[in-house]
This record gives structure tokens, C-alpha cells and sequence, in this order.
């Protein structure tokens, strides 16, 4: 047994990099927030640390890092994703100059331990496969080391409820919750089924149920976001659970509306669609890709080319929850006009937040060790100081087939295309048409909504003195939504005022790929040897 000698411990969220697809400070500004998701893989880690160990904890997000805090620690814990890489390594290095022990853990350490060497301590994989471990090693004394967990065995029915005290919900839009980890489909691209498995693993209903009962004593109203890879999984110990959801929404006065990730194939299923909508789900991320059958086949992702892509996302809007689309260019066999027929698939299918981006290798992936085998990967391809960490703008980390400057150019045309003003707002417009919010509440209870309604005031005033250019595009879907369909306003509004951050940050990328497209014109890239990365064919 481990000593019961107490450690004090800060728990340090880094920072991203702050020019992302997904920041929205913008809209974070309008609605009263500073960052839009709350950080879920910390919180739960501090929910694992022995309970007379004392914590604290600082999302560097929202909030300064200060010389007290650091004082005050025995330990930090910090670590996440690639695009917090730059910061983490940042902290590693403060503590080093402070001499304290720092222990780093999270996807991005998991995939390339190598770049963390500089900390005292690597805890990688699943937390709850190897905390333990780690704990008794510094109760034993042990200052240095690194500690893996066995790959996709960590049991989620033992992961304790997060330390959601330790975060101020009026920070953030929205806070997450996990009920699944793994995905059953084989993307080359995707980190995930490498990270956490093909075999999804689910928490127990009442487990997860008490992380809803946390936060709702917690005073937590509003927007929660299932932040798992592929909610759908395991459709049949969601279907399972789902019944048990919706139950807890109507005891509690459907305090929570959710938000989730799935695979398309959701559209597949009636049943299934009819209970997140009865649960109260209103929005998911699904992942497209490309409309291109043979390219999805190329990165293995045939579920997609099985149906009509367009009419399966339609369902899910007749179902009641809007869609957010995930896009990527610069795969080996993409045509010439992939720029057009992509732009043209976005609004067809009338999905608004397009998140379009170029593909990116990430560490340890099949795409990766593909590319490594044929010579094409470059140097320093995982190191956020070499990549930026951002995938819209610093994407395609290995030579493209086709020339460099045509993928960027086909890039920049669906940006410049789908985030005009007009093409926007025709897109809120179509959406709002087949969006049935019916069967779906159309209010939150008023505490949760108070932040919403604020921000639906100010929103055309802030759009008008922002972004005139949008003011009657935008004017016009509203007075439609409104007239037409007044059970979809509410997320028309919350849509319109994602533009906010939208229609700059396209702006921003398409300028930066303008540079990218003139250094390659005058100055081409020579070919790159294969990056001696470690990986294995």
C-alpha cells in the first residue's frame, strides 16, 4: 500500500493554438463565454488521484497560470491534443526551471512520447489502465518514468465521475460527458481506433446517469456535449441506454440538450434516431469526408459510399438535429474538381458549419505508416512548432500526388464558395426548411436558457455592426425561420451567430493558403526522404 503522505497537485489545461476551426471566440464573446468546451480529460484524472491528495486546477484556456499556483504544487499535470502541443511543451519547460515535477498524459504524448521527453514523468494511454501504477510509484518515492497502459483494456465502467467542481461552467458554452470510447470503422486517417480500439466500450446507465445528476446539482443547465468519437458505436447498448436518458430528462424537466459525433450510418435507423431526438439531442458531427466514392474507399471509409450521402443527412435533420460536417482535401486520387463538387455537396445538403480542412497525417495512423513506407511523409511531421497544429491551414504534413498548389487552390475555392455571406445564409435558409423541431422542445427551462436569449438579442446588431455585409442575407432567413418554422429559430439564431467566427476565420485561412500557394510557385518543394518517425510498416 501506498503512503497516505498527501501531494499537492495542479492539474494544468495548455492552451490551443488559438487560430482553429473550432475556437469561436467570437461567438464565445456574444454569448458570455471565454472558450466553447470545457475540458472533460483532466477533470476525470483529478477524480482518480487519491482522495487525500489536495488539487487544484487552471484551464490556461480561460485563465492565467499564475506564480501562486505554481508555489503551491508539489506536482503538475498537464498534456492533451496536437493542437495544445506548443503550450504543453511550454509548461514542461517552466516547471523544469522551477524544478517541478511535471507529469504529462493525454492522445498527443500517447502517439509521440518522444516529444515529451523533457518530463519528469509520461503517463500514456488510458488513464484508468495506468494511474494507479504511476501513483504508487511516487508514493514509493520514484521521481522519473514512463508508465503505459495495456492498449483498448482499460474497463470505462470503473472511470470515476470528473471533478466538474473544479471548472467554472460560465466559462465555457458548453461540458462534456463520455459515454463510449472506441469506433468499429477503419479510417486511414483517424487516430482513434489506434488510440482507443474497434471495440467500443461503454460506461453503465447509472454511471453516467450520476455524471448528469453531478452536474445538475451543480446548478449546470443547458448545453452538454457527448464527446465521444462515435456515439453510435455500439448501437445496441445505446439503445439500451437511451430509454433511461430521455427518463432522467423528463424527471428533471429536460434541463440538458445534447450534442454529439456519430458515423452517417446513423441515418440508417429509425428507431435510433427517434430516441436521441426523444432523449434531446439537437445537433451531431458527422464525419463526411469527401462525396467522392472512390477517394472514401481510398481512406477506408466505405460506410459512407453504402447510401446517398445528401438524403442521409436530410433524415437526420427530419429527425430534429442539425448536422455539423467534417470535410478533407488533398487525398492521393482526388480529381480535378474536387473543389467544385465538394462546395456543391455542402449545400446541397444544406449543412451550414462546414468544417473543411486538409488531410493531415497524424502520429500513428495507418495513413502515417503508409506514407512512411513510400518515402512521402516529412520531417518533424508530428511537431507542432513544424505543423502549427492547425489542420485548415498547415495541413498536407507529406507530398501530394498532385501538385501542391492545385490541392491548395481547390481548397481555397470551397472556402472562398461556402462562406460568402449569401452562401450561408442560403444554406440556414434550406436548412430551416427541413429541420422538423416538432417533436423536439423548442425552450430550455428559462435558468438554462438565459445566456441563449441574451445572445438572440444581440446577435443582428452585433452581425450589422461586425459583418454588414451578412445583415440582409441573415435578416431574411430570420424573418422566414420565424414565420415558416418558429421551432427551429432558436438554432437558427445560435448558427448565425457561429458566423461570427466563421466568415473571418475562412477569411484568415484563404490568405494564409494564398502564401502557402505563392511559396510553392516560386520556390517548389524538392522531395523528401522518409522521416525516420519509428513507426513500423
Amino acid at each position: 500500500m501506498g503512503s497516505k503522505h498527501t501531494c499537492r497537485v495542479l492539474l494544468v489545461y495548455p492552451r490551443f493554438v488559438s487560430e482553429t476551426f473550432w475556437n469561436f471566440a467570437e461567438a464565445c464573446e456574444l454569448m458570455g463565454a471565454r472558450y466553447p468546451a470545457a475540458p472533460l480529460g483532466l477533470i476525470t484524472v483529478a477524480a482518480m488521484l487519491p482522495p487525500h491528495w489536495e488539487v487544484r486546477f487552471v484551464d490556461r484556456n480561460t485563465e492565467d497560470l499564475t506564480e501562486t499556483d505554481l508555489g503551491w504544487a508539489d506536482m503538475v499535470m498537464t498534456g492533451g491534443m496536437l493542437p495544445q502541443q506548443a503550450d504543453s511543451l511550454a509548461l514542461i519547460e517552466l516547471c523544469r526551471r522551477r524544478k517541478l515535477p511535471v507529469v504529462v498524459g493525454g492522445p498527443d504524448p500517447t502517439s509521440s512520447p518522444h516529444i515529451y521527453e523533457r518530463a519528469d514523468f509520461r503517463v500514456l494511454g488510458e488513464a484508468e489502465g495506468i494511474l494507479t501504477e504511476f501513483i504508487a510509484a511516487w508514493d514509493a518515492g520514484t521521481r522519473t518514468g514512463t508508465f503505459t497502459a495495456p492498449k483498448f483494456q482499460a474497463d470505462v465502467t470503473t472511470s470515476p465521475i470528473p471533478r466538474f467542481d473544479l471548472i467554472k461552467f460560465e466559462n465555457y458554452l458548453y461540458v462534456g460527458v463520455q459515454y463510449s470510447r472506441g469506433c468499429p470503422f477503419t479510417c486511414e486517417f483517424c487516430d482513434i481506433i489506434e488510440l482507443y480500439g474497434r471495440v467500443p466500450r461503454t460506461k453503465a446507465t447509472p454511471q453516467i446517469l450520476a455524471e448528469l445528476d453531478r452536474l445538475y446539482a451543480l446548478g449546470h443547465r443547458g448545453h452538454v456535449d457527448f464527446v465521444d468519437d462515435n456515439l453510435i458505436g455500439n448501437k445496441k447498448a445505446l439503445k439500451l441506454f437511451l430509454p433511461h436518458l430521455k427518463a432522467w430528462q423528463e424527471e428533471h424537466d429536460y434541463p440538458f440538450e445534447f450534442s454529439t459525433e456519430a458515423s452517417v450510418n446513423l441515418s440508417d435507423d429509425d428507431e435510433l434516431l427517434r430516441m436521441m431526438r426523444d432523449a434531446g439531442f439537437f445537433g451531431v458531427f458527422v464525419g463526411i469526408e469527401s462525396p467522392d466514392p472512390a477517394t472514401l474507399v481510398l481512406m477506408k471509409k466505405k460506410q459512407n459510399t453504402r447510401r446517398n450521402l445528401v438524403d442521409s443527412i436530410h433524415k437526420i435533420y427530419r429527425a430534429g438535429m442539425f448536422v455539423t460536417g467534417g470535410f478533407i482535401i488533398g487525398f492521393d486520387n482526388e480529381k480535378t474538381d474536387v473543389g467544385e463538387s465538394l462546395a456543391e455537396f455542402i449545400e446541397l445538403s444544406a449543412i451550414p458549419v462546414a468544417m473543411v480542412g486538409l488531410l493531415y497525417a497524424l502520429p500513428n495512423t495507418q495513413l502515417t505508416r503508409r506514407l512512411v513506407k513510400e518515402g512521402r511523409l516529412h520531417p518533424n511531421h508530428d511537431v507542432a512548432a513544424t505543423t502549427g497544429g492547425d489542420q485548415c491551414t498547415t495541413g498536407l504534413n507529406f507530398d501530394t500526388l498532385r501538385p501542391l498548389r492545385d490541392v491548395l487552390r481547390d481548397y481555397k475555392r470551397v472556402l472562398q464558395t461556402i462562406y460568402a455571406p449569401e452562401a450561408y445564409a442560403a444554406r440556414l435558409q434550406r436548412l430551416a426548411s427541413l429541420l422538423d423541431r416538432s417533436k423536439s422542445r423548442r425552450d430550455l427551462p428559462a435558468a438554462a436558457d438565459l445566456r441563449g436569449k441574451a445572445s438572440a438579442m444581440q446577435m443582428m446588431h452585433r452581425i450589422v455592426t461586425a459583418l454588414p455585409e451578412a445583415r440582409e442575407p441573415f435578416m431574411r432567413v430570420l424573418v422566414t425561420c420565424a414565420r415558416e418554422n418558429p421551432d427551429a429559430t432558436r438554432i437558427i439564431v445560435k448558427l448565425m451567430a457561429m458566423y461570427l467566427h466563421l466568415g473571418p476565420f475562412s477569411r484568415r485561412v484563404i490568405a494564409e493558403i494564398d502564401r502557402r500557394i505563392e511559396a510553392d510557385v516560386v520556390a517548389p518543394l524538392a522531395p523528401v526522404a522518409m522521416a525516420d518517425t519509428g513507426a513500423t510498416a
